[in-house]
């Protein structure tokens, strides 16, 4: 699950760590009375979607010459003029791909004299099976494209769980960014505190890029990213309440509630597969035939009829997909269920585009034998590979 910045801030603000002061607003009549209750006179007018670079976006109604999603304004009169040419408005950004994303959030924040721009971030790094620090001098930059063209200014401390962040880790971290002063004396205080709200808060990612010394001399938090193992939010009922919908794809929703792992693509053809691993190699397959994906759909090992029925319902609401391959290999999952929900899913919504269906495993001759007694126009697939091929030339006419 992710969060909004203002909200992400908020968290960290619990923790200790420095955050300027800002108002989130929903409309643009707030946006003057948010701006008069900080200080000024420099302030920062910001898209609130899940997705980056969205200083670097652009709104689609407003043409190329319009500013991004991220805007300085040096008066209220300029933050209510940009809450107004904001709000409503659709960014494109690098990560929203060109369909973008509505801006139904702003947070109005009070700006900050910057010295020096770093980047910081805490992940989980399984090759070492620790939490870690991931540091760099180049802040507010793409850090992919800092660790192509420069990855000797990464650096990566990991953290011993049993110790904690200890005197060691923190002089590691400030030696990498060369902090010295102010600045290194809030490292002594802001790190362990980020260490801490990412493992209390069961984080998978807390990114702050960047991370700011000011001209001050002092640490500040200037954006923050955060992302929660799902898996661990029934302990977190107060991050839970967070969550904005309106952020996430309508299916990916409908997905969760019946624990469906989800992820909508931008492909023809729809996949249900039970195996994580197994439906990537269905992906994969499809693309070497020519066709792409439209969604990675894993009903599991102990699927129900109900559950594959739900599973096959969010496929045909994707208005993209334009066949479906259903690949299961039945161990724990029975094919006879597959098959009984397939059915039960094609009756009540319909089949208006070609559907394949490769079984293999647990009662497969009953799952072949139930769909070919269906009177479906289901095709039967004798392997993955068949099944492609069948479902790609099905699509392509």
């Amino acid at each position: 699950m992710n969060i909004h910045e203002y909200q992400a801030k908020e968290v960290l603000k619990g923790f200790g760590a420095p955050v300027a002061a800002g108002v989130p607003i929903t409309s643009a009549d707030e946006a003057e009375a948010a701006a008069k209750r900080l200080p000024g006179p420099l302030y920062v007018v910001k898209s609130q979607i899940h997705a980056g670079g969205r200083g670097k976006g652009r709104f689609k109604e407003l043409g190329a010459d319009a500013k991004g999603g991220v805007r300085l304004a040096r008066s209220v009169e300029e933050v209510v003029a940009n809450a107004r040419e904001m709000l409503g408005h659709t960014l494109v950004t690098a990560q929203t791909g060109e369909a973008g994303r509505q801006v139904n959030r702003l947070y109005i924040e009070d700006g900050a004299d910057i010295d020096r721009e770093l980047y910081l971030s805490l992940l989980v790094d399984r090759s070492v099976g620790r939490v870690a620090f991931v540091v760099s001098t180049e802040g507010g930059m793409d850090i992919e494209a800092v660790a192509h063209a420069t990855p000797e200014k990464i650096v990566t401390v990991a953290i011993d769980p049993e110790k904690g962040v200890t005197e060691a880790d923190v002089a590691k971290i400030v030696a990498a960014y060369g902090l010295s002063g102010a600045a290194s004396e809030d490292g002594k205080t802001l790190f362990p505190a980020l260490y801490k709200a990412f493992t209390e808060k069961d984080m998978s990612l807390l990114e702050v890029n960047p991370l700011i010394v000011m001209k001050d001399g002092h640490l500040r938090v200037l954006d923050a990213k955060m992302s929660f193992d799902g898996n661990a939010l029934f302990r977190h009922d107060d991050m839970k309440g967070l969550r904005d919908e309106s952020e996430e794809d309508a299916k990916e929703i409908e997905a969760s509630k019946y624990d469906l792992a989800y992820v909508a693509l931008d492909g023809t053809i729809g996949c249900m597969v039970n195996g994580a691993g197994l439906a990537m190699a269905t992906m994969d397959i499809i693309k070497l035939y020519g066709e792409e994906p439209a969604n990675f759909l894993d009903v599991g090992g102990g699927a129900s009829k109900e559950k594959v029925t739900a599973a096959f319902k969010i496929i045909t609401a994707d208005p993209n997909v334009q066949g479906i391959l259903v690949n299961i290999f039945g161990g724990i999952m029975r094919c006879d269920v597959i098959a009984e929900g397939v059915i039960a899913a094609v009756k009540e919504v319909g089949l208006k585009v070609p559907l394949v269906v490769r079984l293999e495993g647990t009662n497969v001759e009953l799952g072949k034998k139930i769909l070919n007694e269906s009177g479906l126009a289901i095709t039967a697939a004798d392997d993955l590979d068949d099944a492609a091929k069948k479902i790609v030339e099905a699509v392509k006419g």
